[in-house]
C-alpha cells in the first residue's frame, strides 16, 4: 500500500481517497432522505386534526439542551480530527469518547421529548403533523444512535492499531457523518422547533 506523505494520513492512499469520495456520495443520498422528510413535514405541518400543534407540545429548555449537546459534540469531533492529524492517539480517543457521551446525552433528552409529546396526546396515530414529527425526529435520532455504535467501533480500532492510514480514514469519515447530523439538527431546531413555537 503506497502512502502519499504529502497528504494528511486519512487521504494518504488511493483507496482512502475513494472511500472519502464514496462517503460524500452517501451523504448526498442522506440529504435527499432528509430533504424528503422536511418537504413532508412542511406539507403536513397544519394537519393537526384533533391533536396538538407544535406550539402546544414543544418546550424550549430541552430543545436548547439538545442543541448545545450536539453542537458541542461537533466541536469535540473536530478536536479529535485535529489531534489525529497531530499524531496524538490518546487525545484523539479522548475527544471521540467525549463526542459519543454528548451524543448519548442528546439521545436521552430526545427520549424525554418523546415522552412529553405522548403525555400531551401527540402520538404517531394522532395526526399527520405528529406522525411526520415523530418520523423526522426518530430518523435523526436513529442516525445518532448508529453514529454512537460506529464511534465505539472506531475507538476500539484506535486502541488496537493506533493511528494508521486506515484508522485515520475511518475516523475522518465518521467526523463527516457526525457533522452532517449536526447540520440536519440545525434545520430541525430552526424550522421545526423554533418556527413551531411561534
Amino acid at each position: 500500500m503506497k502512502v502519499d506523505k504529502s497528504l494528511p494520513l486519512e487521504y494518504g492512499t488511493e483507496q482512502n481517497r475513494l472511500n472519502i469520495l464514496g462517503f460524500w456520495v452517501f451523504i448526498g443520498a442522506e440529504i435527499a432522505l432528509f430533504g424528503t422528510l422536511f418537504a413532508s413535514y412542511f406539507t403536513l405541518i397544519n394537519r393537526t386534526g384533533n391533536g396538538p400543534a407544535g406550539a402546544e407540545i414543544f418546550e424550549i429548555a430541552p430543545v436548547m439542551i439538545e442543541t448545545i449537546l450536539l453542537l458541542t459534540s461537533s466541536f469535540t469531533i473536530g478536536l479529535a480530527i485535529h489531534a489525529m492529524r497531530m499524531g496524538k492517539v490518546k487525545a484523539t480517543i479522548t475527544f471521540f469518547i467525549i463526542t459519543l457521551l454528548l451524543g448519548l446525552g442528546f439521545l436521552g433528552i430526545e427520549i424525554y421529548d418523546f415522552i412529553v409529546f405522548i403525555h400531551e396526546g401527540a402520538t404517531l396515530q394522532t395526526s399527520g403533523f405528529t406522525a411526520i414529527l415523530f418520523l423526522i425526529l426518530g430518523t435523526h435520532g436513529a442516525h445518532v444512535l448508529v453514529g454512537i455504535f460506529w464511534g465505539i467501533f472506531i475507538i476500539s480500532q484506535l486502541f488496537k492499531h493506533g493511528l494508521t492510514p486506515r484508522t485515520n480514514n475511518k475516523a475522518f469519515i465518521f467526523s463527516l457523518y457526525w457533522h452532517f447530523l449536526d447540520v440536519v439538527w440545525i434545520f430541525i431546531f430552526s424550522f421545526i422547533f423554533m418556527k413551531g413555537m411561534l
